[in-house]
């Protein structure tokens, strides 16, 4: 029998290799590569390898190297949030005016709404044995939120547009709802594992605490990143993803997701420490295409879209259309209210209903929480798979003979007072 080790030796690589493969895939179509990614984590699974080949599978991701991998793709996860709150500005947050306020708020409350509206429908028949309605209601309201900030990012740059003003105007936006989204999740997680609502508002009790008291810590986490700087960039980063692991420690201990606290992390260490940054950019170097592609095959374990009843193949195209719908509605018609032409409200609408990862982990942590069943989250999985393919190329075809939307922003001049932003304030 092989050792521990030696599966591992052999499924890693092979993982890493598939989805650096699916990666350049993704790329030469024109798509972000986390979208070839995501989709080998799928393939790997049951969905079509372990179909088509459950020997080659098996071989490659025997059920006794599973524990270890799962291990490794969390502990890449945990690095991830931590590099999507490093990277929430949230000095520009505090700056940001009404229409961006506005289209952040339009893209969280109507998709929550409508999310809130389909869950109670699908209760009966998608919701696991023994949870309650209301967790069930807001968590499937909450995924349906969700705008990936990153692959946006990478979209946006991609193809010239993010130092434009439709692209920071845009990114403003999905700034905004990710940190509102993420408050919901907080709240959400916290009454789906608290045992009555005295729990679970003790965990929001412990969660804000915590979060206070990494903002109160700045100064003094500053000044030890900076004296650890003059000893090398590798203190930095043991500190950094120490401070990160504790916190993913205590907010499991609290009731809360673990990636929970890695995230507060990054939202809450102190910005203009050129160690940091350079520490983070390894991090994102490393970590991420080696490990993270173990959450996705992880994630894609649990997708099996072959053993979806038929029956429920309704419900998928049903939680996809009311998840577009809502985002669309939602940013679109909040643009539009804010004074912004139907040209630019359009493509808000189309840039918030990208999902990628960010959905990706949010229903892992419904999944690993027992929120959501396995077929919810499969099929949460293809909304969020469908609705990140399709940005790119919708952008592209709203952005065609648009010279004016590629125009730059000036340069020091916040987004959201830019002068000839439509619906921007003065």
């Amino acid at each position: 029998m092989s050792s521990p080790l030696s599966l591992v030796l052999v499924a890693v690589p092979a993982v890493v290799l598939a989805c650096q493969a699916g990666g350049w895939a993704a790329r030469r179509l024109g798509q972000p590569p986390v979208i070839g990614e995501m989709a080998v984590g799928i393939l790997l699974g049951p969905s079509l390898l372990g179909w088509l080949a459950p020997g080659v599978q098996h071989f490659l991701l025997p059920p006794a190297v599973l524990p270890y991998t799962s291990v490794l793709g969390n502990l890449a996860l945990l690095v991830f949030l931590f590099l999507i709150g490093l990277n929430l500005d949230l000095g520009a947050l505090r700056a940001t005016r009404r229409a961006v306020a506005s289209v952040a708020a339009g893209s969280i409350l109507l998709p929550l709404a409508l999310g809130a509206a389909l869950a109670l429908a699908m209760y009966p028949a998608l919701a696991p044995p023994g949870v309650e309605q209301l967790p069930f209601v807001l968590f499937a309201g909450t995924a349906l939120s969700i705008t990936a900030f990153p692959v946006l990012a990478r979209i946006l740059t991609d193809r010239g547009l993010a130092t434009t003003r439709l692209g920071t105007f845009a990114l403003a936006c999905a700034a905004t709802d990710d940190a509102l989204a993420w408050c919901l999740l907080i709240a959400v997680t916290s009454l789906a594992t608290a045992g009555s609502p005295m729990d679970a508002l003790t965990a929001l009790a412990l969660t804000a605490a915590l979060t206070a008291a990494l903002a109160a810590a700045r100064p003094v986490v500053k000044r030890t990143l900076e004296r650890a700087a003059r000893t090398s960039d590798d203190l930095v980063t043991v500190l950094l993803v120490t401070e990160l692991l504790l916190a993913a420690c205590a907010t499991d201990r609290i009731g809360v997701h673990p990636a929970i606290g890695a995230f507060l992390v990054g939202a809450t260490v102190p910005r203009g420490v050129p160690t940091v940054e350079r520490s983070a950019a390894r991090l994102q170097a490393v970590v991420v295409p080696v490990l993270l592609p173990l959450f996705f095959v992880d994630t894609g374990l649990h997708t099996d879209l072959a053993a979806l009843p038929a029956g429920q193949w309704g419900w998928a195209a049903l939680v996809l259309a009311v998840a577009v719908m809502g985002k669309w509605v939602g940013a679109a018609g909040a643009a539009r209210l804010a004074g912004c032409d139907w040209r630019w409200s359009a493509l808000l609408g189309t840039l918030m209903n990208c999902r990628g990862i960010t959905e990706i982990v949010v229903l892992g942590i419904g999944l690993q929480l027992g929120v959501i069943s396995a077929n919810l989250f499969t099929i949460m999985v293809v909304m969020a798979v469908v609705t990140t393919a399709a940005t790119a190329p919708l952008l592209d075809r709203l952005t065609r003979n648009a010279p004016d939307l590629n125009a730059p922003s000036p340069a020091g001049v916040p987004v959201t007072a830019l002068p000839n932003t439509p619906g921007a304030t003065r």
